[in-house]
């Protein structure tokens, strides 16, 4: 009776059960030589989702990837044999809170020898790594505590992102920068744009140092020159980021300087370079960006569409670097039947009669000195209409006049010939010039005076529907007998009813050509 009894607490002493975290898994369920079988496991979510597991050698491993400092909670039953449970109880349950581990890096600024790899530090062990654009999880022991960036990542200096997790069956924790810097005798620093380089008119100078940005420059700022309006910003304790405002670095293209507060060892790919001033190029405005925009905006007897369908935001930072690298697409003919004197004066990305026609009329509607030139003022009501979304919606016109008898005046408007009326050019001693010229200025009413071919002088007032296009040459309205041939004085003189029905179609920087 005695052997029986310490037999049966001799099996007590080795029943226990316990539930308790692991190195690898979740968790680990030990169960002593007497303590019974496991007759059930569940793990769930705060939400009470189900998590499967994988119960092998003890160990409780997720078949589903869990998230990085989860709370799981876990019960386990235990089946205990028939004399142990006829004296503690038929089953036994463990209960545990876990929490999936994380692991962090040591450091996200690090300072590295030359020639030394670059080796990222963790605080913690870590089983899965990507770094930078890798779309593949490498997987590492366990005991992993430090990541050897590949060979495409170690530049001089440089920055690449990085996301961990500490378990193989966890998903991986949110990416992460870390950024380094060669050793270097002064304080050493990115900067984007490079020095050297070109600088968008509304673009941002961004310095990252491999110090903080208070200790590297005790409080003082840079300064740019020319003078711009603009704001500093920390987006972190390592860098400075200039924003400039209003017309930014200027639109007209230029040279930028930036004097540093003191030297720092500027690194761009594999030179370093100890300055104290950074110097851009900011590129004059591109010719072609400018006809993409009169397009779009309704001053140009052409269309525009980008290339891949997807048109510049909206945005000031956007359209201003697209005004000096203007995006790809292609132009076409509003409408199908312009007359070929008008197509024959288009050039794609080259300054020409058309353009300056449409800047004219741009300038003149925008209260703009109109000389038919795209200065900064120009660019800057430009992209404000295009930021806008704002379009001219009066069409397009287009005169012009046949010199040979009989003279005849045509004016084409939105694809159709509105009028067709004769008219009369300059005398022989006083030709109508041939060519195409925008009209520079629009009266209902004005004196013509000058001289005549002979050296006398006339004076002619209430000459009415005015519209000058070269010098003193106008189309207007005049009397005469008759209309068709050579008769005035450089002008185009036509017949009242015409001129007056043609001169709201000729506002300021609309082409009349005068050809044979």
């Amino acid at each position: 009776m005695l052997g029986l009894a310490g037999l049966a607490w001799a099996g007590l002493a080795h029943a226990g059960v316990a539930l308790r975290g692991d190195r690898t898994a979740l968790a680990r369920l030990d169960v002593q030589t007497f303590g019974g079988s496991l007759q059930s496991v569940r793990a769930t979510t705060p939400s009470g989702k189900a998590v499967p597991l994988d119960v092998r050698d003890g160990r409780l491993t997720p078949e589903i990837r869990l998230t990085p400092g989860e709370r799981i909670s876990l019960d386990a039953v235990v089946r205990r044999p028939g004399a142990i449970g006829w004296a503690l109880g038929r089953t036994r349950s463990e209960h545990l809170v876990v929490t999936t581990p994380t692991v962090a890096v040591a450091s996200h600024w690090l300072t590295i020898a030359h020639g030394a790899p670059v080796t990222v530090a963790l605080d913690g062990a870590a089983a899965g790594v990507v770094t930078g654009a890798s779309a593949a999880r490498r997987t590492l022991r366990p005991a992993t505590r430090t990541i050897a960036l590949s060979g495409g990542d170690r530049a001089a200096a440089g920055t690449t992102s990085v996301a961990i997790a500490a378990r193989t069956w966890e998903r991986l924790q949110p990416a992460t920068k870390v950024t380094w810097f060669p050793k270097t005798d002064q304080p050493a620093a990115s900067v984007l744009p490079a020095p050297g380089a070109k600088l968008s008119p509304l673009g941002t100078i961004r310095m990252t140092f491999a110090g903080k940005v208070a200790d590297v420059f005790d409080g003082q700022r840079p300064k740019i020159a020319p003078k711009t309006s603009g704001t500093f910003t920390e987006p972190d304790d390592h860098t400075l980021v200039f924003t400039p405002s209003g017309s930014g670095f200027g639109i007209g293209g230029g040279t930028v300087h930036v004097t540093l507060p003191k030297a720092l060892a500027v690194v761009s790919g594999a030179t370093t370079r100890t300055t104290r001033q950074l110097t851009y190029t900011v590129p004059a405005p591109s010719t072609l960006r400018l006809e993409q925009l009169l397009a779009q905006a309704g001053y140009l007897p052409l269309s525009w569409a980008p290339a891949d369908g997807a048109d510049v935001a909206r945005t000031r930072a956007a359209q201003a670097a697209a005004a000096v690298d203007a995006p790809s697409g292609t132009f076409s003919w509003t409408y199908g039947n312009t007359p070929r004197e008008l197509k024959r004066l288009w050039s794609e990305g080259q300054p020409n009669t058309i353009l300056r026609g449409a800047l004219m009329t741009f300038q003149d509607n925008h209260h703009l000195t109109v000389d038919g030139f795209a200065g900064p003022a120009v660019w800057q009501a430009l992209l404000a209409d295009t930021i806008a979304g704002k379009r001219r919606d009066t069409g397009y016109s287009y005169v012009y006049v046949h010199r040979d008898t009989p003279q005849l005046l045509t004016l084409w408007h939105n694809g159709h010939v509105v009028l067709t009326s004769p008219g009369n050019t300059g005398v022989p001693a006083a030709p109508t010039e041939l060519g195409t010229f925008p009209v520079f200025e629009h009266l209902r009413s004005t004196t013509m005076s000058g001289t005549n071919p002979d050296g006398s002088h006339y004076n002619d007032p209430g000459v009415r529907w005015v519209s000058y296009f070269n010098g003193g040459d106008a189309l207007h309205q005049f009397n005469r007998a008759s209309f068709g041939t050579p008769q005035s004085l450089g002008c185009v003189e036509l017949p009242e009813a015409a001129a007056k029905k043609i001169w709201p179609y000729t506002p300021i920087g609309t082409l009349v050509t005068i050809e044979h």
